[in-house]
């Protein structure tokens, strides 16, 4: 068999194969930025191992995140993430109340009871997954399942990766 039909053959359009190009491209830009000293100043090597991984963190993310594109909601909630941290994390923008975690007060006969009541499973979910707090439960039960596929198949990529540099 020629190298050409072994190409042929492979499934190329597969979430796996496209996410492991995705993410070998990111990771080269990490390795092509770190050669031409992007950090300024002296740091030390837990400084430079910690922002690397975070680095690469981020890439990782954002690759599955592209690969999936913007047909899921976890995917664009992600990729708003990546963008846009200091929104995120500032003044910018407020996170919306679950119902759950607000305290109703219930009247029954000029008695006022107030009711608190933990966190669901559904809003622990919610947490979870990016985007998910603006959800139905069957969108984030469905966005859930998509996620922890990608998530899985991201690990694979990587081990696979990392398989390949032990070797």
């Amino acid at each position: 068999m020629t190298s050409k039909h072994v190409i042929a053959t492979t499934h190329t359009g597969s979430i796996k194969n496209r996410f492991a190009r995705r993410f070998l491209r990111s990771l080269l830009k990490v390795k092509r930025s770190d050669r031409l000293g992007t950090g300024t100043g002296f740091q030390s090597n837990e400084e430079i191992r910690k922002r690397n991984a975070q680095r690469i963190k981020t890439a990782a993310y954002r690759s599955m995140a592209r690969v999936v594109g913007p047909r899921k909601n976890w995917s664009r909630a992600l990729l708003f993430k990546l963008r846009y941290p200091a929104r995120i994390q500032g003044a910018g923008l407020r996170k919306r109340c679950l119902v759950s975690k607000k305290k109703r007060v219930l009247r029954k006969e000029n008695k006022v009871q107030v009711i608190s009541r933990e966190p669901s499973r559904a809003d622990n979910l919610r947490k979870l997954v990016p985007g998910g707090d603006s959800m139905d439960i069957c969108s984030l039960l469905d966005e859930t399942a998509h996620y922890i596929k990608c998530l899985a198949t991201q690990v694979k990529v990587m081990e696979s990766i990392a398989d390949l540099y032990s070797e």
